[in-house]
C-alpha cells in the first residue's frame, strides 16, 4: 500500500508545536476520561476528538498532515493511560491499602505504575508494529477512519465548531449545576403498605418498605455517553439500574426494614436505608455479574485471543531478526532501546513491590517476571483485538481482571498474605492494565500513521513523551475528584448538623473498638480524611458520586483471593445472575451489571442520551437521508456528544478543585423547582437532535469518513 505521504518525502512531522499540542490534548482528554470513567464506569475513544482538534490548530499554523498525525497520536495516548489508571489506582483506596489518597508516596507510586505500564506497552508495540500493522487480516476500522478524517481535513472542514460549541454548552450547564441554581436531581421514597406475610401458615413475617424514585441526573456528559453508545446499549445499561433500584433494593428493604427502622421513621431514613442496601448488598451482587460478564467476553473472543497468543511469539522473532528493509515509514525504535525499556519496566516493578509494598525480594522478582509475561501477551492480544474491532471495543477491563486473578493466585502460592499481598497484586495488575490500554491505542494510531505516511519511531517517541506527561499529571485529577468530593460532602454534612443544632458528634468505633466524641468545632478543624471517618461520609472513590465500578471489582477480588475476605454468597448470587443473562442471550451482561453498580440517576441520564440518538436515527430515516447524509449526521452528533462530555468534565474538575482547596463560592441556598431541570434536559435533547440533522448536507455531496467507530 502506498502511503498518503510517500516514504521518500520528508515533511515536517516531529515539530515542537505538534508535540506540544498533542501533550496538552493528552492531559485534557485524559483528565476528561478519568472524570467520566470514575463517575460512569465508561471512557470514550479520544482518537476522533484529538484528530479534529489537532487538525484545526495545525491548519491555523500552516502545518503539514504529518504534524496533524503526530498531534493526534500524542493527544490520544492520554486517554489510554487514564483508562488503565481509573480501572486500578482507585482500588488502592477502596481496598483500604491507602487510607489517605493524597500523599507524596502515593503520588510517586501511581506515577511510576502509569509510566511503567505505558513504557511496557510502547516497547512491545515497537517489537510487534510492522508485523501487526501490515497484516491483511487486521482491518483496523478506527485507524482507517481516522486516516480518512485527516485526508478530508486537508480538503477543508474539520468540525471544530460543533466540538467547541458543545464544550461550552456542557461547561455552562455543569457550572449552573455546581452553583445549585436549580435542582440537579429529584428523588422521593414511595412507601409500600405495611403488612404481615404468612409462610405456610407457620411463620409470620412483618414486611414494610417502598421504592426510591429518581429522576435522570442533569449531566450533559452522561447524555453524551448515551448518545455515543446508542439506544440499545443505553437501554442495557439502564436495565441494570432498573433491576437494582426497581427489584433488588425494594425487595431486600421490604423484609429488612421492620427490623431496622422504627415505625413512623421519616422519609430521609428510608432513603438512607435504600442507599445502604444498594451499596452493601446489591453492589457485591453486581460485581459478581461483572465478573461473569468479563469471563464471558473473553470466552467469546477465545479464537481471537488464541490467535493473538500463538502469533505473538513468532511475530517478535521476525521483528527482532531485523530481516527487512528499513525505510522511513518502517523505522521503529532500535531493538536495543526496546530491550532497555523492558528491563526498565521489570526493574521498576521489582522495586515497587519490594520497597513500596514490602513483599519479599523473591516475591518481587516473581511479580516482575509475571508482569513482563502478562504484559507481553496482553499487549499483543490488545493490539490484535484493536486491529479487528477498534479500541472502542477493546475489553481492557476483562484483560486486567485476568491479569489480577492470575497474579493473585501466584501470590497465594508464594505464601503472600495481608495488605502487602493485596497491594502487590493491584500494582502488577495496574501496570498490565495500562500496558494493554496503551498498546491497543498506540497500534491504532500507528496504523493510521502507516496509511498517512508517518514515521513510526517518531510516533513512538511522541507517545513516550505523552505517557510520561500523563503519568505525572493524571494523579492530580484523580486526587482532586476524590479529596474534593470528601471536602464537599463533609461541608454539606456539617451544615446539616449545624442546622440541627448538634453539639457533639460520635464517631464510629475505630479498629480497636474505641468510640470517640467530638464537638462540632473540633470536627470542622480535622483534616479531610479524619473528617470523613468521623462523619462516616459516603464520599470519594467507590461512593455514589465516584462509583469507579471496575476499581471496585479489582479491590474486592484482590482482597477476596489474597486475604480470603470475599463476600462469596453475594458474589456467587451475582455470578448466577450473570449466567442467566448469558443464557438469555443478553448482548452485554457486563454492561447490565455495571448499570446495577451505578446510581440510577446516572444510568437514567445515559439511557436518555441513547433515546435521543434513536430519535435522530428515526427522523433521519423519515426524511429519507442517503448514506452520505447519515454519515454527516453521525459525525456531527459524535462531535457534539464528545464536546458535552469534555466541557462538563473540565468544569467538574474546576469545582472539585475549589472544594479541595476549600474555596468558598456563592451557592444559591434554595435551588429552583425541578421543572427548571426538565427544561435543561429538554434543551440538551433538542440540541442533540436539531444540530446534527440541520447539518446533514446536500444529497449530492460525497460521503465523508465515518466517526462511528
Amino acid at each position: 500500500m502506498q502511503p498518503f505521504v510517500p516514504s521518500d518525502q520528508n515533511l515536517r512531522e516531529f515539530s515542537l508545536r505538534a508535540v506540544l499540542i498533542g501533550l496538552v490534548m493528552a492531559v485534557v482528554l485524559g483528565s476528561a476520561n478519568a472524570y467520566l470513567g470514575l463517575k460512569a464506569g465508561m471512557t470514550i475513544a479520544a482518537t476522533y476528538p484529538a484528530a479534529v482538534i489537532g487538525m484545526a490548530l495545525i491548519k491555523l499554523m500552516k502545518g503539514t498532515i504529518l504534524e496533524e498525525n503526530m498531534a493526534r497520536t500524542v493527544g490520544s495516548i492520554g486517554e489510554s493511560v487514564a483508562a488503565g489508571a481509573i480501572f486500578t489506582i482507585p482500588a488502592f483506596v477502596i481496598s483500604g491499602i491507602w487510607p489517605k489518597f493524597f500523599t507524596a508516596g502515593n503520588y510517586i507510586t501511581s506515577s511510576l505504575i502509569m509510566f511503567t505500564g505505558g513504557v511496557l506497552g510502547i516497547m512491545f508495540v515497537a517489537l510487534l508494529r510492522r508485523v501487526m500493522v501490515e497484516d491483511a487480516e487486521l482491518p483496523y476500522p478506527e485507524s482507517v477512519a481516522a486516516a480518512e478524517i485527516h485526508k478530508a481535513g486537508a480538503r477543508g472542514g474539520s468540525g471544530t465548531t460543533f466540538l467547541f460549541g458543545a464544550m461550552g454548552l456542557g461547561a455552562g450547564i455543569q457550572a449552573l449545576v455546581q452553583l445549585s441554581l436549580f435542582a440537579s436531581a429529584w428523588e422521593k421514597f414511595a412507601a409500600f403498605k405495611t403488612a404481615t406475610i404468612n409462610l405456610a401458615g407457620t411463620w409470620k413475617a412483618k414486611v414494610a418498605g417502598g421504592m426510591l424514585l429518581t429522576s435522570p441526573g442533569i449531566s450533559p456528559a452522561y447524555m453524551g455517553v448515551g448518545y455515543i453508545i446508542g439506544p440499545k446499549l443505553g437501554a442495557l445499561n439502564f436495565s441494570g439500574g432498573i433491576m437494582a433500584w426497581g427489584l433488588l433494593v425494594p425487595i431486600i428493604t421490604y423484609f429488612l426494614a421492620p427490623g431496622v427502622l422504627p415505625e413512623g421513621a421519616p422519609q430521609s431514613d428510608w432513603i438512607a436505608l435504600s442507599v445502604s442496601v444498594w451499596k452493601f448488598i446489591v453492589r457485591p451482587i453486581a460485581i459478581g455479574g461483572m465478573l461473569m460478564g468479563a469471563c464471558f467476553t473473553l470466552f467469546k473472543m477465545r479464537k481471537s485471543l488464541m490467535t493473538g497468543l500463538t502469533r505473538s511469539v513468532s511475530d517478535v522473532k521476525k521483528a527482532a531478526s531485523g530481516d527487512h528493509v528499513v525505510d522511513r515509514v518502517n523505522k521503529d525504535l532500535p531493538f536495543t532501546y526496546v530491550l532497555g525499556g523492558l528491563a526498565f519496566a521489570a526493574a521498576v516493578t521489582f522495586l515497587i513491590t519490594w520497597q513500596i509494598f514490602h513483599v519479599a525480594p523473591l516475591v518481587s522478582f516473581v511479580a516482575a517476571l509475571v508482569m513482563v509475561i502478562l504484559g507481553f501477551f496482553f499487549a499483543a492480544i490488545s493490539g490484535y483485538l484493536v486491529g479487528i474491532m477498534g479500541s472502542s471495543n477493546n475489553p481492557i477491563s476483562g484483560l486486567t481482571l485476568t491479569a489480577l486473578v492470575l497474579t493473585a493466585l501466584v501470590m497465594v502460592l508464594l505464601g503472600v498474605k495481608g495488605r502487602e499481598g493485596v497491594a502487590a497484586v493491584l500494582g502488577v495488575a495496574a501496570i498490565v492494565c495500562v500496558s494493554a490500554a496503551v498498546a491497543g491505542e498506540m497500534l491504532q494510531d500507528l496504523k493510521a500513521g502507516h496509511i498517512l505516511g508517518g514515521t513510526p519511531w517518531r510516533m513512538e517517541m511522541g507517545d513516550l513523551l505523552g505517557v510520561a506527561l500523563a503519568s505525572i499529571v493524571l494523579f492530580i485529577p484523580l486526587m482532586v475528584l476524590h479529596e474534593g468530593d470528601i471536602s464537599a460532602q463533609g461541608t454539606k454534612r456539617i451544615a446539616e448538623l449545624t442546622a440541627q443544632q448538634v453539639q457533639v458528634v460520635t464517631a464510629p468505633a475505630d479498629a480497636n473498638g474505641v468510640v470517640k466524641t467530638y464537638t462540632l468545632d473540633e470536627v470542622k478543624k480535622l483534616p479531610a480524611d479524619q473528617k470523613k471517618a468521623v462523619l462516616a461520609l459516603d464520599a470519594g472513590f467507590g461512593s455514589k458520586q465516584l462509583a469507579a465500578p471496575q476499581a471496585g471489582l479489582m479491590a474486592l477480588l484482590s482482597r477476596g483471593i489474597v486475604e480470603g475476605k470475599m463476600a462469596w454468597p453475594l458474589i456467587i448470587v451475582g455470578m448466577m445472575m450473570g449466567l442467566a443473562f448469558i443464557l438469555m442471550q443478553v448482548k452485554s451482561p457486563m454492561l447490565v451489571s455495571v448499570g446495577m453498580y451505578l446510581p440510577l440517576e446516572t444510568t437514567f441520564a445515559i439511557f436518555l442520551g441513547g433515546l435521543i440518538k434513536g430519535v435522530v436515527e428515526m427522523v433521519g430515516a423519515k426524511r429519507g437521508l442517503n448514506e452520505a447524509q447519515k454519515v454527516r449526521v453521525e459525525n456531527n452528533g459524535v462531535l457534539l456528544a464528545a464536546g458535552l462530555i469534555a466541557g462538563e468534565a473540565l468544569v467538574g474538575l474546576v469545582f472539585a478543585s475549589l472544594a479541595f482547596f476549600e474555596v468558598k463560592y456563592k451557592i444559591i441556598a434554595n435551588p429552583g423547582m425541578f421543572w427548571i431541570s426538565l427544561v435543561i434536559l429538554a434543551g440538551i435533547a433538542i440540541y442533540l437532535v436539531r444540530v446534527p440533522l440541520a447539518n446533514a448536507g446536500a444529497a449530492d455531496e460525497p460521503a465523508p469518513p465515518s466517526a462511528n467507530f
